[in-house]
């Protein structure tokens, strides 16, 4: 089957439908209209550009250039993880926790990924590696600033339950222990709804869009369900690293209670 390429009204029309939606959010007072607009035009802009520097990545073999635009999306996903937080750590830590758990995770899963399972020649191809990158950051990233976030935000608010427990004799892994496992489950289940309904009640992205592109439909589901089974692995290991590292941030080495190594995202 051969692609069918859309055209710049085709475009028109599905934004038409946003801005409908604006004026009925406008008339519902909902008090969105405004932001739909902007992060749908955002979208519109950002997917063009990428799709052009797509263009221009996917005829070069140079890996200082491929390396920079990971690094450079590593750190613009880094930022979203801080940005994410309600509560976040003072200083480099709050940027660095998230940036490091997904360079330990996205990273490592995309090269397992590439040299083990699809091996692709070279390696660092550029249209096998960012879409594969861009994937598993984008998930993990979900998964780790959820999973940070609450962490932070279940240590401040039950920080009495907490120095209670350390004076009991308990120490900081015991004393937050419940708090990180909640925390680690909460960055988990989006993925484990995602996998849930795949194929039962929604097409992913990726399978849809091989679909669309004219790839059979069972090449499609196995791209997909790599793709799926990484994003997991990945979310994991990233929620894990992320959590444990954020958990031991909280305690000095007495054992001691630190929430003034958090500061609030308004401060």
């Amino acid at each position: 089957m051969d692609l069918i390429t859309l055209s710049p009204w085709d475009l028109a029309i599905s934004a038409i439908l946003v801005l409908l939606l604006a004026l009925l959010s406008y008339r519902l007072q909902l008090g969105v209209g405004r932001r739909l607009v902007v992060a749908a035009s955002r979208s519109v802009v950002q997917l063009l550009l990428i799709g052009m520097v797509l263009k221009f990545l996917f005829s070069q073999d140079n890996p200082l250039l491929i390396g920079m635009v990971t690094l450079v999306m590593l750190l613009v996903a880094g930022h979203e993880v801080m940005a994410r937080q309600k509560h976040r750590y003072v200083g480099p830590w709050a940027f660095g926790i998230g940036s490091f758990s997904m360079l330990v995770s996205s990273f490592s899963v995309t090269l397992i990924a590439l040299l083990v399972i699809i091996q692709v020649e070279p390696w660092y191809a550029p249209q096998y590696l960012i879409p594969l990158l861009g994937m598993l950051l984008g998930n993990t990233m979900s998964g780790i600033a959820l999973s940070l976030d609450n962490l932070s935000r279940a240590a401040w608010d039950q920080r009495g339950r907490i120095e209670a427990q350390l004076l009991l004799g308990a120490d900081y892994a015991q004393a937050i222990g419940s708090i990180r496992r909640e925390a680690l489950r909460s960055g988990l289940i989006p993925i484990i709804n995602t996998m849930s309904v795949a194929g039962l009640v929604s097409l992913p992205g990726m399978m849809t869009g091989q679909i669309l592109g004219g790839s059979p439909p069972l090449e499609a589901a196995k791209y997909q369900i790599l793709i799926l089974l990484l994003i997991a692995f990945g979310t994991g290991l990233g929620s894990i690293t992320a959590v444990y590292i954020g958990s031991v941030r909280l305690f000095d080495h007495r054992q001691r209670l630190r929430l003034d190594r958090l500061q609030r995202a308004s401060d």
